[in-house]
């Protein structure tokens, strides 16, 4: 049992080592293999697995993230944060472009 736990990790790991184009049929045979295993918390992975099947087989379609959108959120909620409420959206956009703009003032010294 522990030997098979041990190998269908292993193998989960291996669509990120093959072509992006093998991939997903490398996912759908271990899909298949982990549903049939009888072991009851990789029958979970495998379900989340497919609950989620879209968005992994297109990172291997495009390797694209959100990331750096998500910072951007979390750098403007900061913003948002930190003013305690802005008198009126035109300020707080301001704010945004002052803080995450990255303005060069070219200020006399």
């Amino acid at each position: 049992m522990h030997e098979e736990l041990f190998t269908l990790a292993l193998n989960l790991q291996e669509p990120w080592n093959v072509k992006k184009s093998l991939a997903e049929s490398y996912l759908k045979r271990w899909y298949f293999w982990a549903t049939h295993s009888k072991l009851k918390p990789v029958i979970d992975i495998a379900k989340t697995l497919k609950a989620h099947w879209n968005g992994i087989v297109n990172f291997f379609k495009s390797p694209i993230s959100n990331g750096i959108l998500e910072a951007l959120n979390g750098l403007i909620q900061s913003t948002k944060t930190a003013a305690r409420g802005f008198r009126s959206l035109k300020y707080f956009i301001a704010m945004i472009y002052l803080r995450l703009g990255r303005l060069e003032f070219n200020l006399p010294t």
